[in-house]
């Protein structure tokens, strides 16, 4: 029989008995734009900084409303950290609060990639560059790890959810099932699970509030939904109205300057439907936009293709962003406004990729949040997004050796073994879990000490 694990709060976590002051828009602002900074790692690293920003330092949000969002993120296309931030900041402040979360999110990863794709294509390999890149990337592999191990501890608290994690990690990593399928499977093993063991789905695993741990939230379980987040008919209808038109708008304004076929437009019409076919993240994506943007338009080389997910990888921001490597390639090599404008033509392109890529997120977000705000004490609704939470977890711990592998193996597993990164993951990971470092010291550590290496190796 599954007994309930002892959870150990922080030393600054006891005593917590009352929220934080609430936050301003402002104090907001500031946090949106610092996480776009730092939230290194994919989706999975980002997941885990938000969830100790905000759920065990700042207690912005208690940990069950903050999974309750994760879980609905996970089912829709597009990259499910940024839909998390999105909601977030629409919970906390409205529209324009999940617009500044959501934009400060990816805005600055672009600014990097942009900067990052300019030095690529008119520098070539740059030593410097490419030594501390080789320090992040081990780094980012344990980011990942203690992403799973923090989400994990604290989801999986019964042995059915556990295995449902190992199910879903045999599922993908030996099966090769789609993300999707898993997330079917799981979602509905927990509404089945739900109804005949509902003590094993509810969230927390039935052991407790989550608020019991990091003390007292601004939303806590109990906050009642405020008045913007809702549900009206009314409501929906503008926002699918407003969405839809602001899509429409910026395509007739592309197809009104460059014409249907022009680089521009067809680069917003593909990226389109990229965005809604991202189920599972961007690795599920990354065929559709490789075959597309190499072999259907030739936008760049399998090779550059390669080269821009390696600076995806190591960027902040979500992993999708690789597609403004894709686009600022696409715009510099067709050259659009002549040779003498090339970065203009490459950084315009990079940021229509982006613009299109991503709105879709936003529209997901203010669409659906107000009906999953109607369900977070509601056991039908909440045990099959525990499944998927559960899931979630395995698919993570995947991700982790998926990096592992490619950083350990960069020449797969005939090559050499790269045992200097190994054993810098190593120390990444144990700076997490056992000094409880911070993220971005981790990262820059390791970048600094990739780049030493690299120098005098």
């Amino acid at each position: 029989m599954d007994t309930p694990r002892q959870q150990i709060p922080d030393s600054t976590q006891v005593g917590n008995s009352q929220p934080p002051e609430p936050v301003t828009l402002a104090q907001a602002f500031r946090y949106w734009l610092k996480l776009g900074f730092i939230s290194f790692g994919g989706s999975a690293g980002q997941i885990a900084i938000m969830h100790q920003d905000l759920v065990e330092k700042k207690r912005w949000i208690s940990e069950r409303r903050f999974l309750h969002a994760l879980n609905y993120c996970m089912v829709l296309p597009g990259p499910e950290a940024h839909q998390l931030a999105v909601y977030i900041g629409w919970l906390m402040h409205k529209t324009r609060g999940g617009i500044i979360a959501g934009v400060l999110f990816v805005l600055p990863s672009l600014f990097i990639l942009i900067f990052l794709s300019w030095v690529y294509l008119a520098y070539g390999n740059v030593p410097a560059v490419a030594g501390v890149l080789y320090g992040i990337k081990p780094a980012v592999t344990a980011i990942v790890l203690f992403a799973a191990y923090r989400i994990g501890s604290r989801s999986l608290n019964n042995g059915m959810l556990r295995a449902l994690a190992a199910a879903a990690f045999l599922a993908i990593f030996a099966f090769n099932l789609p993300f999707p399928a898993i997330v079917l499977a799981a979602g509905l093993t927990g509404y089945i699970g739900g109804r005949v063991a509902p003590e094993k789905f509810a969230i927390g695993g039935g052991h407790g509030k989550a608020k019991d741990v990091y003390g007292a939230a601004l939303i806590a379980d109990d906050t009642p939904t405020p008045e913007h987040a809702r549900f009206t008919w009314p409501r929906m209808l503008r926002v699918t109205f407003t969405g839809v038109a602001i899509w429409a708008t910026a395509m007739l304004m592309l197809v009104g300057k460059f014409g249907w076929q022009g680089m521009y437009t067809q680069m917003g019409w593909f990226f389109t439907k990229a965005a809604l076919l991202t189920f599972g993240g961007a690795y599920a994506v990354l065929p559709y936009v490789y075959q597309g943007a190499v072999d259907h338009y030739h936008w760049l080389t399998p090779l550059q293709m390669m080269d821009g997910l390696a600076l995806g990888e190591t960027t902040p921001g979500p992993l999708i962003i690789v597609v403004a490597f894709v686009g600022f390639v696409g715009g510099w090599g067709q050259a659009l406004f002549g040779p003498d404008e090339l970065f203009l033509a490459a950084a315009g392109a990079a940021a229509v990729v982006t613009f299109f890529t991503f709105l879709p997120s936003f529209i997901f977000i203010f669409l659906g949040g107000p009906l999953v705000e109607r369900t977070h004490g509601d056991l039908n609704f909440t045990a099959p997004l525990t499944g998927i939470t559960a899931a979630v977890v395995g698919v993570i711990l995947n991700l982790a050796v998926f990096f592992a592998w490619h950083v350990l193996w960069p020449q797969g597993w005939v090559g050499r073994f790269e045992w200097f990164s190994a054993l810098l993951g190593v120390a990444a990971l144990i700076a997490l879990l056992r000094f409880r470092v911070g993220i971005i010291p981790v990262i820059a550590g390791c970048g600094g000490i990739g780049l030493i290496y690299r120098l005098v190796a």
